[in-house]
């Protein structure tokens, strides 16, 4: 990414979350401009607005993280669903809507903003981290446990407002507590997305290290405006705005099948080879085509290699999950090729052991950057172990037999037979008979034998996809220039 973006990207969310600060102090210094406009009803249907826009963001943003299986997404459904829900509470607990003057209003609106960026938090954090981990082998429960308890917490309040005072929240000198470690989450995880997007360039990272720099601004109006002069209803008005950047960074990240409605069906696609063609996104077929356009001998591996990967794991009775994980690891599974020089990557002859360490670190590096994007344990399982051999001799850390995670051993076999079946810099295409060949004397030393057994199973049973597949080579590669040159323009 170039230096100026680099600058942009440095630049302008600080101006965005500077100028609405500066923006807030004039009007409280210009006592003429900074009126009053006491307005329960308007307050009410503000939130309100805030609310629904939190709450569809919640769902879609769920919706799409579960199907596609990333943590860091179904994170920013719990942060906004925390703000949807608490906001719902200060919008209701209004003085003089419902209720009479309380300082539940304060705090509903102080604990949305914290519990928001606490999810926000461990979405940028690893997917490796421990917390992360054990989070994401309940994340089918995640969504309706955490919105059913913090929606108890939220009647609880509004019908005993007293106890929830006791929190003491909105008083000095905790309400600068509260409010000096959210704006360190919030740093924290625009520094962490900032870090992201130069490395990958999806729009919804761009998006998250905006709207969350209008949260510390907001955060900081929020505690030290006076209830219901101008100044203070700007505080609503930039969390209003975060939304709307969050969902512009969604539609543009995920909803790119041509319209809202058909990308939610895309993502109840049942066939996992629809789910791969159709829920690809385009920053991430970009991220593929960075790999790609590297080695143009290469050009369409990525696609080939998930799609044989997941008809051999149909082939060994794998689970549906088990079959997403394989084709979203597959097609990023050379992604730390990024990495490597292209005097190294593309050199015809025999590497030197240098150039050859510096190979055999890619599967590293691939992890680690998608470690940072919300890829699960399987996929990044399949990222850092496609090279490891049944005997304990591949790399990159010398795992052997079962050790081995089951999904990387099967995407072994398929990334070998389609180095072996496309054409190199230093050699030609061999055919599937000697391909085959090589893969039955690797059984054992190479491969997991049940791979290997599976594998000759499918090619005497559905040699038609094996040939169909390994002769694409071209079209892929076209279909790959197309998509490259459309994402350059999404991204």
């Amino acid at each position: 990414m170039r230096v100026k973006e680099r600058t942009v990207l440095l630049l302008g969310p600080l101006l965005a979350t500077t100028i609405p600060l500066f923006c807030y102090e004039w009007l409280r210094s210009a006592h003429t401009a900074d009126i009053s406009i006491h307005s329960p009803s308007g307050h009410f249907y503000i939130v309100s607005i805030i609310a629904a826009l939190a709450t569809l963001f919640a769902v879609a943003v769920g919706i799409t993280g579960y199907r596609l299986r990333n943590i860091k997404v179904e994170f920013l459904a719990l942060a906004y669903l925390s703000l949807a829900e608490l906001f719902i509470l200060h919008g209701l607990s209004t003085p003089g809507l419902l209720i009479h003057a309380s300082t539940l209003p304060g705090i509903a609106s102080q604990l949305s903003i914290m519990l928001a960026v606490v999810w926000l938090c461990l979405s940028a954090a690893p997917t490796d981290l421990p917390l992360v981990r054990w989070l994401a082998q309940r994340r089918r429960f995640l969504m309706p446990v955490w919105g059913t308890l913090l929606g108890l917490i939220c009647v609880l309040a509004f019908l005993m407002p007293n106890a929830v005072e006791s929190l003491h929240i909105n008083q000095h000198p905790y309400k600068w507590i509260a409010a000096a470690l959210t704006c360190a989450g919030c740093l924290w995880t625009m520094f962490h997305y900032r870090q992201s997007y130069l490395a990958a360039g999806f729009p919804i990272q761009r998006a998250i290290v905006y709207s969350t720099g209008l949260l510390i601004a907001s955060q900081y109006i929020m505690i030290t405006g006076e209830a219901w002069m101008l100044s203070w209803w700007m505080y609503h008005v930039l969390v209003l705005a975060s939304m709307v950047i969050m969902l512009s960074g969604l539609a543009r990240q995920y909803f790119s099948q041509g319209s809202f409605s058909s990308s939610l069906k895309v993502l109840f696609k049942s066939d996992p080879r629809a789910w791969l063609e159709a829920c690809i996104t385009p920053s991430v077929r970009a991220l593929i085509m960075a790999t790609e356009v590297r080695d143009a001998y290469t050009a369409g591996h990525n696609m080939r290699v998930a799609l044989y990967a997941l008809r051999l794991a149909e082939e060994m009775g794998r689970s549906a999950e088990e079959l997403r994980a394989i084709a979203q690891g597959g097609v990023v599974h050379d992604v730390g090729k990024i990495k490597v020089p292209d005097a190294v990557l593309n050199k015809p002859g025999k590497l030197s052991p240098e150039e050859r360490s510096m190979i055999e670190r890619h599967p590293v590096w691939g992890y680690d950057m998608c470690r940072r994007l919300g890829f699960f344990a399987d996929e990044l399982s399949v990222i850092r172990s496609h090279h490891e051999k049944w005997d304990g001799t591949g790399y990159p850390d010398r795992l052997a037999g079962e050790r081995i995670p089951v999904l990387a051993r099967i995407t072994a076999v398929a990334d070998v037979y389609d180095a072996l079946t496309s054409s190199r810099s230093y050699r030609k295409a061999m055919s599937h008979d000697n391909a085959m060949a090589i893969i039955l004397e690797g059984s054992g030393t190479h491969f997991d034998p049940a791979c290997v057994e599976a594998w000759t199973r499918l090619a005497t049973s559905d040699s038609r996809f094996l040939l169909e597949t390994a002769a694409s080579d071209r079209t892929l590669r076209l279909v790959a220039a197309d998509e490259t040159e459309k994402t350059s323009i999404v991204s």
